[in-house]
């Protein structure tokens, strides 16, 4: 799935996070302070990047104006309305204040990957890979043939994971 960096100097609530990213199928990168962020973009292609504001040597707002443009949430005790307008103008897709429900955390990630990354071209868990564009799927590197109508309900799923679908919505 998506590739999020958590930056978050508290390691207890980075390690909570990354355990339910974990859970709903993403990869993670974690860093406890603003130079590890900005250094984690630069070497890595993040798809969303999880960011606290009150971090050791250069706060939240400082990586948001040193990075390239990516898709940020930034989960902050601030909670005063300049702090959100502040994030919000800086280019950060959502802002919530801690304490913050680990649910509702999850379900904010999710909106903003389905917004961000409506063209993606691959999805991949595990083992396995499914290329949208040459419909083919990979688990551990071994091809394995799925009929048109099998690959067609795969990926309603992948587009549409997370959400609880009925055989009406598909």
């Amino acid at each position: 799935m998506a590739l999020i960096l958590v930056v978050e100097d508290d390691r207890s609530i980075n390690e909570l996070i990354v355990r339910n990213l974990k859970l709903a199928g993403h990869s993670h990168l974690q860093a406890f302070n603003g130079n590890g962020a900005v250094k984690a973009v630069a070497e890595n292609s993040v798809d969303l990047i999880l960011l606290d504001i009150g971090l050791p040597g250069m706060d939240g707002f400082e990586v948001i104006e040193r990075i390239p443009p990516t898709s940020v949430i930034f989960i902050t005790a601030r909670g005063k309305l300049d702090d959100r307008l502040n994030g919000l103008s800086l280019g950060a897709d959502d802002y919530i204040v801690k304490p913050f429900e680990m649910l509702e955390l999850l379900a904010r990630v999710e909106a903003v990957l389905r917004r961000t990354m409506k063209n993606a071209t691959s999805f991949k868990l595990g083992g396995t890979t499914v290329d949208l564009i040459s419909r083919s799927v990979a688990v551990n590197g071994e091809k394995i043939d799925l009929s048109t109508k099998e690959f067609e309900l795969l990926e309603v799923l992948i587009k549409n994971r997370n959400i609880a679908l009925s055989r009406e919505n598909s």
